[in-house]
């Protein structure tokens, strides 16, 4: 059963697994079935193959994330993390709102940024 810390443990372990350029690991996060969809609006990524695709990709533009404040869990089976994307000069604010199945592995990742969320430093 998940519980607010456990998910919250695994959204830090993503951010940092992402810093580490472990795509392979970060996809490990996700249910075989799991969903992604970033950003919200763009085309559906589904199951580990198109979801490590994703992160292989997202990895090699030399992104970064870093936290804006701590994860925030639920009293449900889905928690969220604020965080900054840099990439280069350009700087993105991001809410990953995260979904999880009774195993405690990812099952919906979704993306939340528009247009004006990115910014040219």
């Amino acid at each position: 059963m998940n519980t607010s810390q456990s998910m919250k443990a695994t959204l830090n372990r993503y951010v940092e697994l992402f810093n580490q350029g472990d795509a392979e690991a970060v996809t490990a996060l996700y249910a075989e079935d799991a969903t992604v969809e970033d950003p919200v609006g763009s085309p559906l990524k589904q199951g580990r193959v198109q979801i490590h695709e994703f992160y292989v990709y997202a990895i090699s533009t030399g992104a970064k994330l870093s936290l804006d404040c701590p994860a925030r869990g639920s009293h449900g089976d889905s928690a969220a993390i604020a965080f900054t994307v840099m990439i280069g000069s350009m700087k993105i604010q991001v809410i990953d709102v995260m979904q999880f199945n009774p195993q405690g592995l990812i099952i919906s990742m979704r993306a939340f940024f528009g247009p004006d969320d990115i910014e040219n430093l």
